[in-house]
């Protein structure tokens, strides 16, 4: 007699169990991701592995990240309910729809427009009104949106990210991987209210580069 195939609930159970076992602890993150249908944002390709704790790729080379990674970014940045939240990478958008369940509103750029019309999507498809979707060249921000309470950067900055660091709140938050190839930590730079950041060091990781302009896809 062969067993049953696990349920996409009780999977989806074992990953956020997972998660906590691995340190992401807040509640409210572990809510927003057990709320957060990852099916939606995974290629069709890929829907036997939505519940893995793994990256997995999407379109125009780029990856759906690591829930375990979605989740430790989202922690670090200790969003409240009334943040304003810059997002750069939208990517399948799946960090996104997480982010908005989290905070007020949530900003994001992507620089592939086909993954951009694809995220746009399943946000209106999930009913998210509290995202607004720009495309555009990420390492640029959104100064017309600026000052942000909160900053995360989904690719990899070979160097610290002042364009990103001068649209924070005085006492804002941003979290970023930083750093070339295989050598990147996510790191995390919090505003003392005079201008200054103090920086954090939270774990080696490994991401796309951040690029500069749009894509031209073909």
């Amino acid at each position: 007699m062969t067993e049953a195939p696990d349920t996409d609930e009780t999977q989806r159970a074992r990953l956020i169990l997972s998660l906590r076992s691995q340190g992401v602890t807040d509640p409210k993150v572990l809510d927003a991701l057990e709320k957060t249908p990852r099916d939606l944002f995974v290629p069709n390709l890929f829907q036997d592995r939505t519940w893995e704790d793994s990256a997995l790729p999407i379109a125009c080379g780029q990856t759906i990240s690591q829930p375990f990674i979605v989740g430790l970014m989202t922690q670090a940045l200790r969003i409240e309910s009334r943040s304003r939240v810059l997002e750069i990478g939208t990517g399948s958008g799946y960090q996104t729809a997480v982010l908005s369940r989290l905070a007020r509103y949530v900003y994001t750029v992507e620089r592939y427009r086909t993954l951009m019309g694809e995220a746009e999507k399943r946000f209106r498809h999930l009913d998210l009104l509290n995202v607004i979707t720009r495309f555009g060249d990420g390492g640029e921000g959104w100064p017309e949106q600026a000052p942000f309470d909160r900053i995360l950067v989904t690719a990899a900055a070979p160097d610290e990210p002042k364009a990103l660091l001068a649209q924070l709140k005085p006492k804002g938050t941003l979290v970023a991987p930083i750093g070339r190839g295989a050598e990147q930590m996510l790191k995390r730079y919090t505003g003392d209210g005079h201008g200054g950041f103090s920086i954090e060091t939270i774990c080696e990781v490994r991401f796309v580069p951040l690029l500069e302009g749009v894509a031209k896809e073909f």
